[in-house]
Formats: structure tokens, sequence, C-alpha cells
């Protein structure tokens, strides 16, 4: 029978939605078509999947790097055949260089109808390149129990590999044939399967060769902890805290480290992280910049947004470079690397700290340039080092107040600059004030462009219990708001805030195109009428092409989008204006909202010269 040979056909690609829930993924994006019928029903389904349908297939997938993103752990995308498949791609490469785990799983044509000219047929194996951690091809015939016991280990192969340290997506690309749809009424029933589950483990070094890099530590006066972007770890912030102030170190990570939660409670050290270096490294002093060289650089994390620390660490490069990473390949971003150490950041600061039996004391010297109370030193009792050699000893404290000095003198130039009266209407001042009125616990998503940018320059030292994200792996515009959603529609408790220009909004439009409601979802939008970044980097503001080309100007506001997917709507284009609205827009009651926060680029661009210029101009 019809009926018969149709579950027998489709039941492998049916236990697809099975082993995935087994696997522990609980939410799915997918994208309608006919070819991914199948899948479509499968995991629509499945009584322990949430399924979410999104048109566009580029939006999807970045609402799926969001889901992942905040619940880290895998989600399943699906999309039919042809260039819906292509469409994924930027948010692939994105997870990838993100370390997201995402499994892709594309419809296809059967392989005797590729280059057929048969409609949405495109050449879809390995479609992703470099840029998945793996790609593998579904048997197009399963009915043989050799080739359905394959198909099931093919899927959970892409999810042991997708979640994986280092994480990351993975594609399985299954070819279907027709009939895609079971008959009305037809039996439908998902088969208990086998799945293939992996165990992580945390890879670790003997004990002589820990000793052996704690004596090195010890012996140098000038180590310098660089976080790139990092996910929030509670145990690697207490970790650090302590590897800190027992070896007198400074850390300094971007906003997107993630470095500045709070993490040990305030009766034990707190050394507070440096975040200013885009402030003082732009002021042109050599001395200073001498005086902050490290003999020993240690990083840990991805990607840096701060463009002057790594010009500053490629110009006065350490003598060593250690790099801490579990796994996986490892960027030599400042051209010193000499050693990669294969641990977890949490396991490795925490294991630096050396046994009780072996500790001596090492004084914390409380830096009296340190004013504010984020950047204080409280000694902890009995927190002790092994031996390090007598100078290094005696110098760290030193080298650790100059960047503490540069910190300090950073907070009190930006607080006085902003502070200054008659400043004309700008975003990075109207950027300024909206930050100081993110609710408490918020995952703030950081468009990029100018919206990160200006974000690591202000910081949030002021606000240690709210989480920052942004898609700095290839540091495209092209997902910035549907990846907010995917982060709202996965924590609804918790306010997700997204700080955007108006060319990353609108060109991401479609990721509001959806049925799920997301209250939980505020939107900050400055809208300049173009690409304003291109008048504030050196290059294409000195060209007479500028307005044309490189500014994308365009003469669009947000309102119609706002209305027509249900965003309450502000638009203000004063300081007056703004203070006014911000309370009433990121109140908790009301639902999603968007302020529309409305400047001049030639302003901006003046008044950001204006700060740069003054910063060139100070002496920290």
């Amino acid at each position: 029978m019809v009926t018969d040979n149709y579950q027998l056909k489709m039941q492998a690609v049916y236990n697809i939605a099975e082993i995935c829930a087994q696997h522990g993924i609980t939410d799915v994006v997918l994208s309608p078509g006919s070819r991914c019928a199948p899948l479509t029903i499968a995991f629509a389904r499945h009584p322990r999947l949430r399924v979410r349908t999104v048109p566009d297939e580029r939006a999807a997938a970045f609402i799926g790097l969001g889901l992942a993103q905040a619940q880290r752990r895998a989600v399943a995308l699906v999309c039919t055949s042809g260039t819906a498949a292509l469409n994924y791609a930027p948010a692939v490469a994105e997870a990838f260089f993100q370390q997201i785990p995402l499994v892709v799983f594309t419809a296809d044509r059967p392989p005797e109808w590729i280059d057929q000219l048969d409609g949405q047929t495109i050449r879809q194996t390995d479609i992703y390149g470099n840029h998945v951690k793996g790609a593998a091809t579904f048997p197009a015939d399963t009915t043989h129990h050799d080739a359905k016991w394959h198909s099931a280990r093919i899927v959970s192969e892409a999810i042991n590999l997708a979640q994986q340290f280092p994480a990351g997506p993975v594609q399985v690309n299954i070819p279907l044939r027709e009939p895609f749809y079971p008959k009305a009424g037809e039996a439908f029933h998902f088969e208990e399967v086998k799945v293939i589950r992996e165990q992580p483990g945390a890879p670790t070094l003997p004990t002589t060769e820990l000793a052996a890099l704690r004596q090195e530590l010890g012996q140098t006066s000038r180590a310098l902890v660089v976080a790139g972007q990092y996910q929030h770890d509670a145990a690697l912030l207490t970790a650090l805290r302590h590897f800190g102030v027992d070896y007198q170190v400074p850390v300094v990570g971007d906003v997107i480290a993630n470095i500045y939660l709070s993490a040990v409670p305030e009766s034990k050290a707190q050394l507070a992280p440096i975040g200013r270096q885009d402030v003082f490294l732009a002021v042109p002093d050599k001395e200073q910049k001498e005086a902050l060289r490290p003999e020993l650089l240690i990083t840990f994390g991805q990607s840096l947004i701060s463009k002057a620390l790594k010009l500053y660490l490629r110009e006065y490069a350490p003598k060593q470079h250690w790099h801490i990473q579990a796994a996986g390949p490892v960027a030599d971003t400042f051209k010193s690397l000499t050693r990669i150490i294969r641990m977890e950041p949490a396991a490795f600061f925490k294991a630096m700290l050396a046994e009780p039996a072996a500790r001596e004391p090492r004084v914390i010297v409380a830096n009296p340039a340190v004013r504010s109370a984020q950047h204080r030193t409280v000694p902890i009792p009995n927190v002790l080092l092994t031996p390090p050699d007598a100078a290094a000893h005696a110098a760290a404290p030193a080298y650790l107040a100059s960047w503490q000095r540069a910190e300090s003198w950073a907070d009190d130039f930006l607080a006085n600059f902003f502070n200054a009266a008659k400043q004309p209407f700008n975003e990075f001042s109207a950027f300024h004030l909206a930050l100081q009125f993110v609710p408490s616990q918020a995952a703030i998503h950081l468009a990029n462009s100018m919206a990160v940018r200006y974000a690591n320059i202000l910081g949030l030292a002021n606000k240690p219990d709210t989480e920052v994200f942004a898609n700095r792996g290839t540091s495209g515009i092209d997902g910035c708001n549907s990846t907010a959603v995917g982060s709202a529609l996965a924590q609804p408790e918790r306010p997700v805030v997204l700080f955007t220009g108006d060319v990353a909004f609108f060109y991401d439009r479609n990721g509001f195109w959806h049925n799920y409601p997301v209250p939980n979802l505020r939107v900050v939008l400055f809208n300049n009428h173009g690409g304003g970044i291109f008048r504030i980097i050196d290059g294409p503001r000195q060209q007479p092409e500028l307005e044309e080309f490189f500014e994308t100007r365009q003469p669009l506001t947000a309102e119609n989008t706002a209305r027509d997917f249900g965003l309450r709507y502000f638009t203000v284009s004063s300081f007056a204006e703004l203070e006014s609205a911000l309370p009433v827009f990121f109140a908790a009651e009301g639902g999603a909202a968007l302020l529309e926060i409305t400047t001049d680029s030639a302003t901006n661009a003046e008044f950001f010269e204006h700060y740069r210029s003054a910063v060139r101009t100070s002496h920290s």
C-alpha cells in the first residue's frame, strides 16, 4: 500500500526530530517550503520541541543563533532546497567564528536530479564550505535497515559535533523524493531510536607543568591578562579576580568579554578589570605606553573590538604570549604567540593559584590614584602565592598601578567630557545617556558599526549584572535585529536591549517578521539616515564619493516598521525628549518597543572628532 510505503520511506526522516529531542535540543527554527515538508511535519508534531516559523531564511538563521547563544545549547534550523540554504550562510559563518552550536538541516533534491535544470535545485553538498565544523549527507533511500541505522548515526554525530568544544554549526543535507506529505488521517508516530551521546571532558595539565607555569609567572613583574569576546562564566570571573589579586596582574577586556559582571562577594578581594583602553591608549604618550608594556601576555576568548589595544600590543610586543584555549585553532592576533595552553580558562586561572602549603604572602598595594568604587583593591586574608622572584615580587604592584592610573584617568576624562555644557544633540552623547537607563539583569545586544564601538568606549562598569552580546565573529550588520529577537524568545523573563544604527536596523527588518511575541525586547535605534561610521573613520571621510557611495544615504524612519510588527514607537530628536522618553520606553510593562533617536550625521562626526581630539591632547 502507498500508506505503508510512505511511512516506511519517511520514518528515518521523522526520527530526526526524536533524535534531536533526546540530545537535549528544545528549539527549532524553520522556514516554510515544500521540499522540507517531511522535516516540518516531524518537528512540528514532536511533543518536546518548540518550533517557530520565520519566512526569511537569513533572519531565521540569526534568530536560531540568538536562541542558541542565550541557551548555550544547540538549536536546529530547517529550510527547503535551493537558495534557501544559501540564505543561511551569513548566520552559519557568524556561528562558526563565534563558536555557537547550530544543527542545519537543508532539504534537497535527490542526487540524480542535481544539475538537471529542475526547480529549486542547486549544489547543496558542503554548501557552507569551511564555515561549518562538518557536513554530512543523509541517505536518499532509508528503507534498508542499514541505511536507517546510518541515517540515525549521522544525526547523532552532527549534534555531538556541533556541541563539542569549540562549538559551531554542522550541516546535514537531506535529499527527499516525493510524495512529501502523508495522506489525511494517515498514522504518524516516532520510533524508539538509539542515539550516540558524547560525554564532554575537560583538558588539564600535569601537576609538574602547572608548577613550571606558576614559576614562570612568578618571575615576571609585568604580566597582563587580555580577554576576548566571551560568554558570562561566574567560575571564570571568580578565578580571574583571585588570580589578579594574587599576582597583582591587570585584567583587560572589551565590553563583549563579559568580565565586568559581579563574581565574588564584597568581603573578598575586588580588583576591577580594565575596560577604558580605547580611551587612554588613544593618548599619544610613549612614556605611558612603555610603562604599560607587558613582559608576559596571557589571553583567552575570541575577537577584540578595541583596535587601539590590538595595535598597541603589536607595537609594544611582550616577550611571551600564552593563549588559554581547550581545543581548536588559535589565532596569533598580536603576532607574539609563544605558547598554547590547552585548558578551559576558568580551570587554568584557578589552577595557577598555588597550594596552601607553598604559599607566601604578597602585599596588595592600593593605588591612591584609583578613586572610584569600581576600582578599589581590598586585601584577602591568607590568599598567598608560590614564592616569586624577589625583584618581580616588588615590581608587580607598580605595573598594576600603571594600568589602574590609566583607567582612573579615563574614567575622569569621560565623566568630565560628557558633563560639559552646550553639547549639540548627537548620537555619542545620546548613547551615553541611554546606557544609564538599561534595566538591571538585561541582555544587551550591540549591532555592528558604531553601536558596538560606542559601547566599548563607554563601558558598563556601573552595571555589574548586565551581559553583553554582539555578532563579532564576522562583524556583519546582516542579522543584528534577528539575533536579538532570538535572545528575547529564549529568555522571555529577561529584558533584552538592542542598540543599533539605521543601516543595520533596516537591513534586517525581516527579523521582526514572525508571529511570536517578544514583550521583553527594547530596540534603541540611532538613525542618522546613513552609514555614519564612514564620516568617522579615516579614508572614506576624505573622499568626494562619501555621501553617495559610502554613507548609504536613506530617508527612512522606523515608524512604519514599528507599526507593521506591533512595536510601541517612540521618536526623539533632542536631549530633553530623550530624557523624558527613556523611563517610559524601558518600563517593564507595555510590551516590545522601539525608540528612534534621530540625529544629524555631520554633527555626529564633528562631535566624535571633538572627542577624539580632546583625548589626543590630554595627558593621562
